[in-house]
């Protein structure tokens, strides 16, 4: 099953299957804010915030990277990430936390 994953506040759309990592369908896409990084989730280059959707943590998220207190406010390693619906997602800055 395919789904769309809407990054904001570009407004940038691509559809991700839900047996792929959003990374890939980003990069295979060629679409959105990240393109490169190591896609294993130990260098922490595709961190963003879900900011509505359904998902899965598919691979360990290196905490060096990705603190607790950031994924509890939506921040993950979409490089980590399978889709379960639609997705919004939007880069995550520091100002999240507050």
């Amino acid at each position: 099953m395919e789904h769309q994953i809407e990054v904001i506040p570009t407004g940038e759309a691509f559809s991700c299957r839900d047996d792929e990592f959003v990374i890939e369908a980003m990069v295979r896409e060629d679409c959105g804010p990240v393109h490169s990084g190591c896609f294993g989730g130990g260098c922490g280059v595709c961190k963003m915030r879900i900011v509505s959707g359904d998902y899965t943590i598919e691979k360990k998220m290196n905490r060096t990277y990705l603190k607790e207190q950031e994924q509890e406010k939506g921040a993950v390693l979409i490089c980590c990430v399978k889709p379960r619906s639609d997705l919004k997602l939007t880069r995550f800055r520091r100002s999240d936390m507050v």
